[in-house]
Formats: C-alpha cells, sequence, structure tokens
C-alpha cells in the first residue's frame, strides 16, 4: 500500500539530532517505479523534442538568442544585436543557455529550441523526485505524468520563452526548501535561496512570487525554535535578494558606454526596466511608473484578467485540468493532518503547493493581462496536488477495507479511519469530479470529442470497480479500477497536449498554446506569426540583406531599424550589428537624434529602415528630414508599403 508518510512528533525535548532524523518515504524503490519514471520521461522528451527543427522561436527572443551567441557583450548584457547597443527588455539570464547552445551548434532552429526541451524533461524529472520524497512513489509518478501532459508546458517547452527556466529553477528551489524542512539543515534553505534568486534571472519579480509561500511553510513546519526559524529565513532571504539583484547591481555600476542601453526604460536604469517597465506598469494604469517607457501598461493589456482567469476559455484547456482535484486536494490534506504535530511533513506539503497556486491565481487575477503561457508556473503546482491528493484518498481508501494493515507507527490509528467516517469515498469522488471537469473545459469546442466515450468508460469501470470493493475483490482488481479511473483524468489533456505537435494548434511564436484555442490565435490577422527560424530569411529580406551588403562601405552597422518589429527577422538571419531604434515597443528614447546624426556624420551607419506601424520618435523624425528615400525596386521585387528604406549618406555632416 502507497499511503503519504507521516511525520513522528519532535518535541524541542528530542533536540536536533532527533529531527535530523525524521522519517521520510520508504528508501527501497519498487520494480515498476523505475520503468515507470523512464516511461514518461521518454513521453516528455518526445512531445518537447518532436519537430524540433521548426520549432516556434519568439522573434523577439530569437534575434536575441542569434546576437548573444556572437559576442560577450551581448552575452552578459543581453544585448538585441551582436554590437550590444540596446538590449532586450528583460533580464537575460533565461537566454544564457539558448545563446550557449547557438554558439555550440550554429545558428539553427534546433540548437536554440533544444534548452527548454532540457529544461521541461528536467522539470519534470525533479518534480517526480520531490513528490517522491514527501508524498511516495505513486504520488510522484502521478504528479510527473500530469505535468508531462499539461497542455501550455508541451507548447512553452517547443518555444524560446523564459517561463520554462523560471519554472523550471521555482521547482528546484521548493524541492531545497522540502528538504530543509524535513532535515532542519541550514545549507537546504541557503539553497532555496539561491534557486530564487537565479529564477528572478529568468522572469524577474515573478520569481518573487513563491517567497512568502515558502516562508511560511518553513516558519510553521520546520524543526527548532521559532527564534532560530526567523533568523535562518532572513539569511535565506538576504542570499535570495543578492542572487536576485545581482546583475541589476552590475549593469548599474558598468558606465553607459560600456554596456547596450537598457529596453524599456527612460532613464537607461536596470531597476527600472525590472520594477517599472517589468514590474508597476502591469498592474497600474501609469505607463510610466519608476521609469518605464511611456505607454507600456497599455500595451501590455493582453486579457485574462480577473478573478475566473484560470477557467476561462483561453487559459482553463492549457492548464486547469486539475484545478478542482488540486483545489480538493490541498483542503483535506490541511484539514485532514489538523491534529498532527506541527512539524508533519505531508501537510507541509500540502500547504507549500496549495499557497503556490493561490498566490499566483491572485496575482494573475489582479494584473492588467496575461498570456496563457504565464501559466505554465502554476502546472508543477497543480501536478503535485494531483499526485499527493490522490495518495492521500488512496491511503485511506486502503485504510478503510485494510485498518490493521494501515495501523502501524508511522499512520493515523485505526480509530482516527472510523472517526473520519467517509474519507475512503475523496478516491472515487476526485476521480469523477476530475474526469467531468475535464468534459466540461473542452465542450466549448468539442476539440477532441471524440475521446468521450472512452473518457467515461475508463471513469465508470474505476469507479463501479472501487465503489463495489468487498472482501473477496482481489488487489488486482482494485488496482485496475484506480489505473482505469486515473486513465479517465488523463485522456483529454493528453489530447489537447499531444495537438500542440502541430503547428496549426500550437499557437502563435509569441504566445504558444496547444488545442484550437491556439489555432484561433494563430489565425487572428493581429497575432500573425512570422515562424522563421534562425537563417532562414524570407525572400524579401533576402533581398533587403543583399542590397544592404553590397552598398555597405566599412559603416559599423548594416542599417537602423524602427523598432524590433523591424529588426527581427533580419537578425535572426544575419550576425551583423543592426540599430535599433526605439528597442521592442519603438517608444525607448534610444537613440536621440543628436546621436543618431553623430554615427551618420562619422560613417558608422548609412541605412535607416522605418516603418508605418510604430510611433514617430525624435530619432525617426531625424531620418525622415535628414536622408534619402530609396525606392522598393532597388531592393525588392514586391514591397507592402509598410517598410521605407532611407540613405543617409548624403545627409549635412
Amino acid at each position: 500500500m502507497t499511503a503519504i508518510p507521516a511525520a513522528q512528533p519532535t518535541g524541542a525535548h528530542r533536540g536536533r539530532r532527533a529531527a535530523n532524523r525524521r522519517p521520510g518515504p520508504p528508501e527501497d524503490v519498487p520494480r515498476w517505479e523505475r520503468w515507470a519514471l523512464a516511461s514518461v520521461l521518454v513521453l516528455a522528451t518526445v512531445l518537447y523534442s518532436w519537430g524540433i527543427g521548426h520549432a516556434a522561436l519568439h522573434p523577439f527572443y530569437g534575434a536575441a538568442i542569434r546576437s548573444m551567441a556572437g559576442s560577450w557583450r551581448a552575452f552578459f548584457f543581453g544585448g538585441l544585436d551582436a554590437s550590444g547597443s540596446i538590449s532586450i527588455d528583460k533580464l537575460p539570464g533565461a537566454f544564457w543557455p539558448d545563446a550557449v547552445s547557438v554558439w555550440l551548434f550554429g545558428p539553427h532552429t534546433w540548437a536554440a529550441a533544444l534548452p527548454q526541451v532540457v529544461e521541461g524533461v528536467l522539470t519534470v524529472w525533479l518534480l517526480h523526485r520531490i513528490v517522491r520524497a514527501w508524498a511516495g512513489p505513486f504520488a510522484a509518478l502521478i504528479a510527473a505524468l500530469t505535468l508531462t501532459l499539461t497542455p501550455v508546458t508541451v507548447a512553452l517547452n517547443r518555444a524560446t520563452i523564459p517561463d520554462t527556466a523560471l519554472t523550471l529553477l521555482l521547482v528546484a528551489a521548493a524541492g531545497a526548501l522540502q528538504k530543509a524542512v524535513r532535515t532542519e539543515r541550514l545549507l537546504p534553505l541557503i539553497t532555496c535561496g539561491i534557486w530564487v534568486g537565479l529564477a528572478f534571472q529568468t522572469k524577474m519579480l515573478q520569481a518573487w512570487l513563491v517567497l512568502p509561500v515558502f516562508a511560511t511553510v518553513y516558519q510553521l513546519a520546520a524543526p527548532g525554535t521559532r527564534l532560530n526559524r526567523a533568523l535562518r529565513l532572513l539569511l535565506a532571504g538576504a542570499v535570495a535578494l543578492a542572487v536576485s539583484c545581482s546583475w541589476m547591481l552590475i549593469a548599474w555600476a558598468t558606465p553607459a558606454a560600456s554596456r547596450p542601453y537598457l529596453d524599456g526604460t527612460s532613464d537607461n536604469n536596470p531597476f527600472a526596466l525590472v520594477f517599472g517597465y517589468n514590474g508597476l506598469s502591469r498592474f497600474s494604469s501609469d505607463s510610466t511608473a519608476f521609469g518605464a517607457v511611456a505607454g507600456t501598461a497599455a500595451s501590455r493589456t493582453t486579457g485574462n484578467t480577473g478573478w475566473d482567469m484560470l477557467i476561462n476559455h483561453t487559459i482553463g484547456p492549457q492548464v486547469a485540468w486539475f484545478l478542482p482535484l488540486a483545489v480538493l486536494a490541498a483542503v483535506l490534506g490541511f484539514v485532514w493532518r489538523a491534529g498532527q504535530p506541527r512539524t508533519d511533513l505531508p501537510r507541509a506539503g500540502f500547504v507549500m503547493w496549495g499557497g503556490w497556486l493561490a498566490v499566483h491565481t491572485l496575482v494573475f487575477s489582479a494584473s492588467n493581462g496575461n498570456h496563457a503561457y504565464y501559466t505554465a508556473v502554476i502546472a508543477p503546482a497543480l501536478a503535485a496536488l494531483a499526485g499527493g491528493g490522490l495518495a492521500l484518498f488512496r491511503s485511506e481508501y486502503e485504510a478503510k477495507y485494510e485498518p490493521k494493515q494501515a495501523a502501524t507507527d508511522e499512520q493515523e490509528p485505526e480509530a482516527e479511519h472510523e472517526a473520519g467516517g467517509r474519507r475512503h469515498l475523496a478516491l472515487p469522488a476526485g476521480i469523477v469530479l476530475t474526469a467531468v471537469w475535464a468534459l466540461v473545459l473542452d465542450w466549448p469546442t468539442r476539440f477532441v470529442s471524440w475521446l468521450l466515450p472512452v473518457v467515461v468508460m475508463l471513469a465508470l469501470c474505476g469507479v463501479v470497480g472501487l465503489w463495489s470493493r468487498g472482501p473477496r475483490t482481489s488487489p488486482r482488481m482494485i488496482q485496475a479500477a484506480l489505473a482505469a479511473g486515473i486513465a479517465a483524468t488523463l485522456v483529454v489533456p493528453a489530447g489537447w497536449a499531444v495537438s500542440g505537435l502541430n503547428p496549426l494548434y500550437a499557437g502563435a511564436a509569441t504566445s504558444p498554446m496547444a488545442g484550437p484555442v491556439g489555432k484561433s490565435y494563430y489565425e487572428h490577422p493581429r497575432h500573425a506569426p512570422r515562424r522563421r527560424g534562425l537563417g532562414r530569411p524570407n525572400a524579401r529580406d533576402t533581398a533587403l540583406l543583399d542590397y544592404l551588403t553590397t552598398h555597405r562601405h566599412g559603416e559599423k552597422y548594416l542599417l537602423a531599424t524602427q523598432a524590433a518589429y523591424t529588426a527581427e527577422p533580419l537578425l535572426r538571419a544575419t550576425s551583423e550589428p543592426i540599430l535599433v531604434m526605439g528597442g521592442f515597443t519603438g517608444g525607448t528614447p534610444f537613440p536621440t537624434a543628436q546621436r543618431l546624426g553623430s554615427l551618420v556624420a562619422t560613417h558608422q551607419l548609412r541605412f535607416a529602415l522605418l516603418t508605418t506601424q510604430r510611433p514617430t520618435t525624435p530619432a525617426t523624425t531625424w531620418v525622415k528630414s535628414h536622408c534619402t528615400h530609396i525606392r522598393p525596386t532597388a531592393y525588392a521585387r514586391h514591397t507592402d508599403g509598410s517598410f521605407a528604406l532611407y540613405d543617409c549618406s548624403n545627409s549635412p555632416r
């Protein structure tokens, strides 16, 4: 029988040595576990890497990855072009592995996407280890399989977006915290702070959302005196803060001339990039909050906000398949173990993963808007609660029918199970609830309606088999019923997840999603993706690059472009320096008109490419008034009129 291990009472009189011996799950590994885990990891690898040569590279981040692979300056500071004139609008940590991969293997699409696949598989493996130490092998397998088959996880791990690295590092932090609570050792707690700090380098303030949850869990469940726990938390928090702020402090201390201009800021300040552009502007109507560039908040209103954010028609099918089961598990896991000692490890696990889910849900609901892939960070919490919840419900179910076997020194006595009334019904009820919820999420689109009979049949087999258990029912029949019930909960999300292997159902490169929701997003004119890999320019861009290369006479920059939108396809196709005026939004005050004129006067820049799709800035006004417009037929056979190339070689010096 597999059950969540209960911690023995640890009183102050037993001392540190006794606390360090607090029991965990048995060390012996069931024969089926290694094969089951290997199968899940192989499944994850296939789902995340299938067709990796045509992965959905984010246009903006893909351009930066190629540039970072060709220059140490661009690599460390996240330069958008190889010269490192302006940075991306995020911290560069998430893209360092991608840039290293491109540096090692060359400018290939698969090389840029490979680290995302590795990070995704590592997250599955790491979550299995963490949940196993908390709730046993059965729970760990369910958690790993649930995370693997979460549709948004499959879509995201096939793209180049920071949330994959963020999720991996936060899961690693959760494992370190769990170890710190179990052993009372300081090093795991410090390690937890380091992992959170590194997660900050991938997606900044979002990494800190877990800190109040982690602090609460440690203060409530770790051994030792209250003062000792508080002091240790302060030390770990200081470590997390130091690691988090390390890049910002280095960038702040580096002279502006020796690093790129920081995109998204009006004052070239790294703290404005993190706390303004990527912080307050996401929760405020003030578009210039803490030094952010004007218009940022309006451009971030992507929808998917409010109390029902997780269950709407866009995000619900991406991540929320096990949400009711996770909430039920968190509540019952806490309530049923209310009488256990303060240091009860199973209860601490439910608090940690339940808190992770609750805090992220509240913050996402209060923000200006969220892309669906933002919610990938809560997938590990949902998976862990699903696994831990089913393990808890299974232990209560087994205890109902095998009370003598269940009443051991490390489990609740039989009297407590009898007092619990109908706790054994939680297992079939959880399976029914999850299967029905899957049908509810799929119903608006009926995307995998052909699977509905399979779900109903499996759910009936599982629930009837568990419900009708009698004295003569064989253990194999019960195991088969349980397996059928669990399969019923996984069939529909698996159908959505597998659909992400088809580019038509994988969303846009800028917003990966699975299923028909991803297809609808893909087909919307405003979100039309440009699925161009590294080194794969289209005919128009090839002709433009040929023209620029032919007419270039020693200038530092191949050309200047208006905003990243114009530069992205060219940066992915070549490693030549390109001056990106205005950064990602086109509104960043870089370069100034005076600086642009100086570059032209010193023969560092000749051409400029402007677009009608971005706002006018002093730099673009200077180009229009000082440079000569080149006829489109000179550099392209076909043009839609959205771009205009200018030659500044004859501008006044």
